[in-house]
């Protein structure tokens, strides 16, 4: 494992401030000017943060060194294909509730909003623990595999968001409008305050965030185990995701290998998370997976299944992708059964 850098406390304050002033402009232009979102817009604001995520990947490898830059990219890499898993999940919460168009803006940025404080919450924890327990290598390197397997199951599969315990919670004992209310979260109905559905869908994209950080932190930390460079590829990544949605939402359908690709790129880091443990305490003579190897795979299984998935669903336009799911639809159907039999 590498030396941690010395990251000063100003180079912290800077990038933080970035990544603030960033979401802010995010902030402001949904709050305050709700609008359908175009294309050309949409294509505008995704080349605005992938130049912003590469010049600091450039900066910071100009100040730290190859190794540490090279880190910062693969993370970035990791961290973005795993967004546009968040993607596909986005559109069916969207579908779900029925989100009006001119609102989707503002969801989305209260989501990254959201996925940025969870992450940041995960980075601190999962650095205490890789700092002071190695074996913390070897739990997260299980954790992704058996992500791996579970999304490859059933990765033709979409989550079930209803079925999450915190929106049904919210629904049952929270009043909610009918409407959306000019996009408000909460407004007044015959003089007591009650929650709008966009209320219920920042509910459920948050509790989705969460789930998404439990994979997408271990599996960075498998790439680099500086906290910095952990937080930076996260934040850099989920800055462009709001934009990425807009640009790509027509194309989701088509990346029908997706999932699959996913699976395998978390089943390949936590088995090098499992090698760099054993390799840390067990010993020296097992092999670690090089960083510029790691890219190679991932940029490799990323090209192979988006050409794959265009070709599929050219042959067979009826072919419709799935974001996976951690649990079986059909399971959840019968449990629910059971649950009225009762």
């Amino acid at each position: 494992m590498s030396a941690q850098l010395d990251i000063s406390f100003l180079t912290w304050a800077l990038t933080v401030g970035l990544v603030v002033a960033l979401l802010a402009v995010d902030l402001v232009v949904a709050a305050k000017r709700p609008h359908h979102v175009g294309f050309g817009e949409a294509t505008a604001w995704s080349v605005f943060y992938v130049a912003v995520a590469v010049g600091f990947g450039v900066w910071f490898t100009l100040h730290y060194g190859g190794g540490p830059g090279t880190e910062y990219f693969v993370g970035y890499l990791v961290e973005k294909s795993l967004s546009v898993d968040n993607l596909f999940v986005f559109v069916i919460i969207m579908s779900t509730f029925a989100v009006p168009d001119e609102h989707q803006h503002k969801v989305l940025t209260f989501g990254i909003v959201l996925a940025l404080v969870m992450r940041a919450m995960f980075i601190a924890l999962g650095a205490t623990l890789l700092s002071l327990f190695s074996f913390v290598f070897l739990l997260f390197g299980l954790l992704l595999i058996y992500t791996a397997v579970q999304l490859y199951r059933h990765r033709d599969e979409d989550p079930d968001i209803e079925d999450n315990v915190v929106v049904k919670t919210s629904r049952r004992v929270l009043p909610v409008t009918d409407d959306y209310v000019e996009g408000d979260l909460f407004t007044r109905d015959s003089g007591k305050r009650v929650v709008t559905p966009l209320f219920l869908v920042l509910v459920a994209i948050g509790t989705i965030d969460l789930l998404f950080a439990l994979d997408s932190i271990p599996a960075v930390f498998g790439i680099t185990a500086q906290p910095y460079v952990v937080f930076a590829a996260n934040a850099f990544a989920l800055l462009g995701l709001r934009a990425l949605f807009f640009l790509v939402q027509g194309l989701l359908d088509r990346l029908v290998y997706l999932s699959t690709g996913l699976a395998l790129i978390l089943a390949f880091i936590g088995v090098k998370l499992i090698l760099q443990w054993a390799h840390e305490d067990i010993d020296k003579r097992v092999p670690e997976i090089p960083t510029l190897l790691s890219l190679a795979v991932i940029a490799v299984v990323l090209a192979v299944v988006t050409v794959a998935s265009l070709v599929k669903t050219r042959r067979d336009p009826s072919a419709k992708a799935h974001p996976g799911s951690l649990r079986a639809r059909r399971a959840r159907e019968e449990q629910r059964a059971a649950d009225r039999e009762r």
